[in-house]
């Protein structure tokens, strides 16, 4: 391993609440397609499971930066251990009406509460920057880590996924994934010296960290790139498909992932020069530019190589996101503005998945890759027009020396 990664992981218990958050965050690629799996094989059709699958991410998106805010208050273990419960319960009770024929009102019933599932990423992501609060080179490292943890997960996990809902029997994915959370959530909160210290409302007046205006801009942005992710994927399952190849989707979206895995690795080994603010606008517009060859891409083997090149400006790009976070939301919400980053993604995702199949089915997988190519412009818009509030002075940070916190903005970071 590269010495800023060795360096890394020397941090007392570094390994463990990383590998925690490994099995923890894994149902977050798992559980969406593993009911979409499991209802489509019961049923045999796929309009109830898309609209399951969507009520499990509308709840995810309403509950989860909640959960988080609740989590800065009092702390990870007192907090995500029951969400983790309560997430379990409702897909247990999914699992057991959807297999039993009960009626499609209590599988909504249980999906409602399914989005309790914690955002155990934002909860490591807030480990590493306890540890490293007057490290930034190595906060910058960490991040870059997580990155290349989140694109191993959606690599491997909806494969999983489908392959156990297929091979063994229908639920047995979204099983595997309550088993996985539980596993993960119960394992990182054992954890309490690596703890992040609970911040109680009178710190930030009860207030949300979605106030920030350096944070509702990278929000809104992350909507606009989740939708290009949720439609790169379904735009490329139709495109494998109209080319007589549709197992050949799943191959395609990994290489897409592992550009995006790749450039984690190299972006942790460097050490960033100038504002972060300038780095994430070249990174949202890097995305943007790269959605326009998959328009001309004519067969698979062309469309593989775009992917995978296009799949290089992402994690560059949420890495930066995630320290424009650090560095724009006070300390006493840190884990609920990254949670609220991944709600837009999510969100986006969604979003992606509906127009990308409307434009498939009206126009067929090549020219539905504008959908993409759109709300890659969309992005673009959002950061140019919201550039100004992520140069503006970041809040004060408890515990910071004004020396420090000069130092931080000098080199686009944030020393908290």
């Amino acid at each position: 391993m590269a010495s800023p990664y060795r360096a890394l992981f020397e941090t007392p218990g570094s390994i463990r609440f990383s590998a925690a958050g490994l099995l923890g965050r894994m149902p977050l690629a798992m559980m969406g397609i593993g009911i979409v799996t499991m209802v489509s094989q019961l049923t045999g059709g796929y309009g109830t499971a898309g609209a399951l699958s969507a009520t499990v991410a509308l709840s995810t998106a309403v509950l989860g930066p909640r959960i988080s805010r609740l989590v800065d208050r009092h702390g990870q273990a007192r907090v995500l251990r029951p969400a983790a419960l309560v997430a379990a319960v409702s897909v247990a009770g999914l699992l057991i009406c959807a297999t039993e024929g009960a009626p499609v009102w209590t599988l909504f019933l249980f999906t409602a509460t399914a989005g309790c599932v914690p955002s155990v990423g934002s909860m490591v992501r807030a480990r590493w920057a306890e540890v490293h609060r007057d490290s930034p080179h190595e906060l910058h490292t960490a991040y870059s880590w997580e990155s290349v943890v989140d694109e191993l997960c959606f690599i491997c996990g909806p494969t999983l996924a489908i392959g156990l809902s297929t091979a063994w029997f229908p639920a047995a994915g979204p099983l595997l994934a309550v088993v996985l959370l539980l596993a993960g959530v119960f394992w990182l909160t054992a954890q309490r010296d690596t703890e992040p210290p609970v911040h109680p409302r009178e710190h930030h007046g009860g207030r949300s960290a979605l106030r920030s205006p350096g944070l509702q801009v990278l929000v809104a942005a992350s909507v606009a790139t989740g939708t290009v992710f949720g439609a790169v994927d379904v735009v490329t399952i139709a495109f494998a498909e109209e080319h007589g190849s549709p197992a050949m989707a799943g191959p395609l979206l990994a290489l897409y992932a592992l550009g995006s895995c790749a450039a984690a690795v190299v972006f942790g080994l460097l050490r960033p020069k100038g504002p972060a603010a300038r780095r994430w606008l070249l990174g949202v517009s890097a995305t943007a530019v790269s959605m326009i060859p998959l328009q001309l891409a004519g067969n698979l083997t062309v469309l593989a190589l775009v992917l995978l090149f296009a799949g290089l400006a992402i994690a560059p790009t949420m890495v930066t996101t995630m320290a424009l976070v650090e560095r724009h939301v006070p300390r006493s919400g840190l884990t609920e503005g990254m949670t609220w980053v991944s709600t837009g993604l999510a969100v986006g995702v969604a979003l992606g998945f509906s127009a990308g199949g409307r434009a498939v089915d009206a126009a067929g997988a090549g020219a539905a890759y504008a959908v993409p190519g759109a709300a890659g412009a969309i992005a673009v818009g959002v950061a140019f027009l919201g550039y100004r509030r992520l140069t503006g002075p970041a809040p004060k940070r408890e515990g910071l020396r004004d020396d420090e916190r000069g130092r931080g903005e000098r080199d686009g970071t944030n020393m908290a």
